[in-house]
């Protein structure tokens, strides 16, 4: 399965030029003009990687960043004209995988995202915390040792949240990742599946250690 980019533009000739230079190398693209859209495809679509310009017509790009890791949990690489350091470290402050200043060349861009994706494939190996073991590759949860036996779509929820410890995803997105096109109307089924989820991993499902639940928000997998 191709890596899916997310070029996050507003200077169509660039979103273009990064098109075809990415599609070239084996990636799918989206092209989104503004920060309303960048955010609105991230969350119907979560890319593997987002390329983020700051300079961005209707809000700027470090407000586009500060709601993308609210959620989203892939790498952000900034693509950017602002070359002060300060912005630079505010952006990897923020939670930036990296930082490329414009113009830059094809062959560094295209590293950068390389590696960006070598280091989110290598941190989603597995997650393991206080007993509880998520195998990715394997598709299989333990707890002490002892395989758990969750559904289909229990499993897609913890697999979701374990990939990204420590980062809320709202309800709207779990079930968006999980349901697809067929995504419920309220999160009574979630709630439903959490529930179920917490009786078979948690030692006392009324006072979570994995899964945790940001009141009004969504759930997140606790981090070390």
């Amino acid at each position: 399965m191709k890596e899916n980019i997310l070029i996050v533009e507003d200077d169509e000739i660039i979103a273009r030029f990064l098109e075809t230079l990415l599609t070239a190398e084996g990636f799918e693209t989206q092209i989104a003009p503004d920060g309303a859209k960048a955010l609105h495809s991230a969350a119907a679509l979560p890319p593997d990687v987002i390329l983020l310009d700051l300079g961005l017509p209707d809000m700027d790009g470090m407000a586009v960043l500060a709601q993308l890791k609210n959620w989203y949990g892939g790498p952000v690489i900034i693509v950017s004209a602002r070359e002060r350091e300060n912005d630079k470290v505010s952006a990897l402050d923020m939670g930036a995988t990296d930082y490329v200043t414009k113009p830059f060349g094809t062959q560094e861009l295209l590293a950068r995202v390389r590696s960006a994706l070598r280091r989110k494939e290598a941190a989603a190996m597995s997650y393991a915390l206080d007993g509880l073991v998520v195998d990715f590759a394997r598709r299989i949860v333990t707890v002490d040792g002892i395989e758990v036996h969750l559904t289909q779509n229990e499993y897609r929820i913890v697999e979701l949240l374990a990939k990204s410890p420590g980062l809320p995803y709202t309800y709207d997105f779990i079930m968006r990742s999980v349901w697809g096109d067929y995504i419920p109307q309220d999160n009574k089924i979630l709630r439903v599946n959490m529930a179920n989820i917490r009786r078979k991993i948690e030692q006392n499902p009324a006072e979570p250690r994995y899964i945790l639940t940001d009141i009004g928000v969504g759930y997140r997998m606790a981090a070390e």
